[in-house]
C-alpha cells in the first residue's frame, strides 16, 4: 500500500483531523541516510508530522520546515514539506545508538534531549512565519502538541509512531493530528478527550492493520467523522546537478577560482537525500565563466 494522508472533519467541522501512513516514506529516508533505529524513529516521526502539516498549507509554492535543535546525541533534525505531500529531511547524527528507554522502546527523547522546536512557514510573503517552543519531552508528538497550543493557539492532539523490524527496516510508520476549532462545544471536547485517553499507540493501530481512515474512525467515529480528501505523500528531494551548479555559482568567483586552482574534482552533498554531485575542474571553469 502506498503512503497517503487523509484530511477529515468531525462534529460539524468543529474538529479538523489528519492521519497518515508513511512506512515507505520513512524507509526511503532510512535507506538514504543509513539511520540507526533510534534515528529512524526520530526522523520518521518528524517526517510524518511534516507531511501532515505541509498539506495544511494552501499555496502550491508554500514550504514548511520543521527543525529540532536538541542537546542530545542526535544533534538535530530538519524536515521540509510542501502542500502536495512531498517530504524530505535528515538527522545531524544519523548513526546515533542508545539503549532502550525504561518502557523498552527506542529512546527518541534521550536521542533528541532538551532543546527547541522551530516551525517555519514560507508562504511567499516578505518574511516567513517562524514559531518556536521549548521541547517538552523530545518524543516529538508531545512537542508538536505543545507547539500548536502555545504558538498557534490551536488545541491539538498529535500522535506519531515508527515501528522497526528486527532487521532494522521500517515495519510501520504513521500518525494523526486532531485540532479543535475556536467554537468547539464543551460536550464535543469532553467526548474527544475520553477517546484520546483510551487510544492505543499509533504503532499498535498500524500494526493491527488499521488504515488512516480507521484510525480517525476510532477517534472521531462517534462525532460524525467526514473524510474530505486523500493525498499521496512521499520522500522526495528536488535537488539536481543544475540546482547545485547554481549554488556553486552563488559562492562567487573567488571561491570557484580557489577550487579550480586545487586541480581536483569536488563533491557536493545534498543534506536532505544524501546524494553526491561531482564537478570536474572543467565543469568548475564553466561555472566560473557563468559567475562573471
Amino acid at each position: 500500500m502506498n503512503d497517503y494522508i487523509v484530511r477529515a472533519t468531525a462534529a460539524d467541522s468543529q474538529i479538523r483531523a489528519f492521519a497518515a501512513t508513511t512506512r515507505e516514506l520513512v524507509e526511503e529516508a532510512r535507506k538514504a541516510h543509513n539511520t540507526s533505529p533510534v534515528a529512524t524513529a526520530a526522523l520518521g516521526r518528524l517526517l510524518t508530522a511534516g507531511g501532515m502539516m505541509g498539506v495544511m498549507m494552501k499555496g502550491e509554492k508554500d514550504i514548511l520546515t520543521l527543525q529540532i535543535k536538541g542537546e542530545g546525541p542526535i544533534g538535530g533534525l530538519t524536515v521540509t514539506a510542501d502542500s502536495a505531500g512531498n517530504v524530505k529531511g535528515y538527522a545531524e547524527n544519523p548513526g546515533v545508538m542508545l539503549p532502550a528507554n525504561l518502557a523498552g522502546k527506542l529512546d527518541v527523547g534521550g536521542a533528541v534531549g532538551p532543546g527547541t522546536l522551530y516551525v517555519i512557514k514560507d508562504m511567499g510573503l516578505k518574511e516567513p512565519y517562524v514559531g518556536q517552543t521549548e521541547l517538552q519531552t523530545g518524543e516529538i508528538a508531545e512537542d508538536l502538541t505543545y507547539y500548536f497550543a502555545a504558538s498557534e493557539q490551536v488545541p491539538s492532539s498529535v500522535g506519531l509512531g515508527v515501528l522497526m523490524e528486527k532487521n532494522n527496516t521500517v515495519k510501520q510508520a504513521g500518525g494523526f493530528i486532531i485540532q479543535l476549532m475556536p467554537y468547539t462545544e464543551e460536550k464535543v471536547i469532553e467526548t474527544l478527550e475520553q477517546k484520546l485517553i483510551a487510544v492505543r499507540p499509533v504503532t499498535a493501530m498500524l500494526d493491527a492493520g488499521m488504515t488512516p481512515e480507521q484510525i480517525l474512525e476510532e477517534l472521531l467515529g462517534d462525532l460524525g467523522l467526514e473524510i474530505n480528501e486523500t493525498l499521496p505523500t512521499k520522500f522526495h528531494c528536488n535537488c539536481s546537478k543544475e540546482r547545485v551548479s547554481k549554488a556553486l555559482i552563488s559562492v562567487g568567483a573567488k571561491e570557484l577560482t580557489s577550487m579550480i586552482d586545487d586541480g581536483k574534482e569536488i563533491e557536493v552533498n545534498c543534506h536532505f537525500c544524501n546524494t553526491n554531485y561531482t564537478f570536474s575542474v572543467e565543469e568548475l571553469k564553466a561555472l566560473l565563466k557563468k559567475s562573471r
